[in-house]
């Protein structure tokens, strides 16, 4: 999401964006895309999913990041708009010393926000060791797919996207959950085609397609992003077989790492990811937990205006696809700047 075809996607949906970008003779070292969302034609905040990002050393990082808040500061002094706060979603285990004044954000209480632990597996190991991590059920449930002879495949066209669109909304129907429009998923794969970012992936039963995952590329990472699966046949395990297939097609391709894009935390049994977390902890992996969402409050009460607002919209779908049992990081700085 700090990449320049992901800014160039929201851009579709009406969110403007702009880019602090740093550079020591000539290299990036940091830096963050930047997106503007309108909450009224008086008022908006800016949202930097998934950075900013910084060097691997801490005091460098305070520097740039100091610099990046002060570039936006700068663009801040420019806007007609209100701006009531600046939000971030660095993908930091920690939260650094150097981070002052910032807020963290509950889960579930604000639309705009992306999960804060993951789960991803190392492709770099043998294809016996990506299975051997696995949790015995997984490992079985793969095997019970591939006895009923699943197939998967992989399909990027009008008919892909079609198919795409019905096992996805009726999932979505089915938990009873917001799904996200046809017209996103229009406009991300659009995008996504013709950046070669990305592909969708159907596990098949007797000619049907039971399950679909929607996989995106970046850097050394295939992030598992929307899917579904219907209900009927369930005991072929369809969507088993479909994510370790996409393991085994992403680790052929040189990705080194399959991210399963949200898990609820393990102590917490009644978070509202619990199903879908059961499904994805069964592949084994490395939980990645990140600091939570921040916010930086320029306007005390412009914020707090913005904070009444979601609370009074209920919004609850928008990472729909995390209920589902079946069903990005930057690469690097220069994509940033590709614009």
């Amino acid at each position: 999401m700090q990449s320049s075809w992901w800014a160039e996607f929201r851009l579709a949906a009406g969110y403007e964006h702009f880019a602090a970008i740093l550079k020591h003779r000539n290299a990036i070292v940091g830096g963050a895309v930047v997106m503007k969302f309108s909450v009224t034609p008086q008022s908006c905040f800016y949202y930097v999913p998934d950075g900013p990002v910084l060097p691997p050393d801490e005091s460098a990082a305070g520097e740039v990041f100091a610099a990046i808040l002060e570039a936006i500061e700068d663009r801040r002094k420019t806007e007609a708009q209100m701006v009531s706060h600046l939000r971030i979603e660095p993908r930091w285990q920690r939260l650094p010393g150097f981070v002052r004044g910032f807020r963290s954000v509950a889960e579930f209480t604000d639309k705009y926000s992306e999960p804060r632990n993951t789960l991803w597996i190392d492709l770099l190991a043998s294809e016996e060791g990506i299975l051997a991590q696995m949790k015995p059920k997984g490992r079985y449930n793969i095997r019970v797919a591939q006895r009923h002879c699943v197939k998967v495949v992989e399909d990027t066209s009008a008919q892909g996207l079609a198919d795409f669109l019905s096992i996805y909304q009726a999932m979505a129907a089915h938990q009873g959950i917001q799904p996200k429009s046809a017209s996103y998923f229009e406009d991300l794969v659009s995008t996504l085609w013709s950046a070669q970012k990305g592909s969708f992936f159907f596990a098949e039963y007797q000619g049907a397609r039971l399950a679909a995952a929607l996989v995106v590329y970046f850097g050394k990472r295939a992030t598992y992003f929307f899917g579904g699966s219907l209900n009927h046949h369930r005991h072929v395990m369809a969507p088993y077989l479909l994510h370790f297939e996409i393991m085994r097609r992403a680790k052929a391709l040189g990705f080194a790492e399959y991210d399963l894009w949200g898990v609820a935390p393990a102590e917490q049994s009644d978070h509202p990811w619990g199903e879908i977390s059961v499904f994805k902890r069964k592949f084994g992996g490395v939980e990645l937990k990140l600091v939570p969402t921040l916010d930086y409050d320029y306007d005390a009460a412009a914020y707090a205006q913005y904070l009444a607002g979601q609370r009074d919209s209920g919004d609850k779908g928008f990472r729909a696809s995390l209920s589902s049992p079946s069903t990005s990081s930057p690469e690097n700085m220069n994509e940033i700047c590709a614009r």
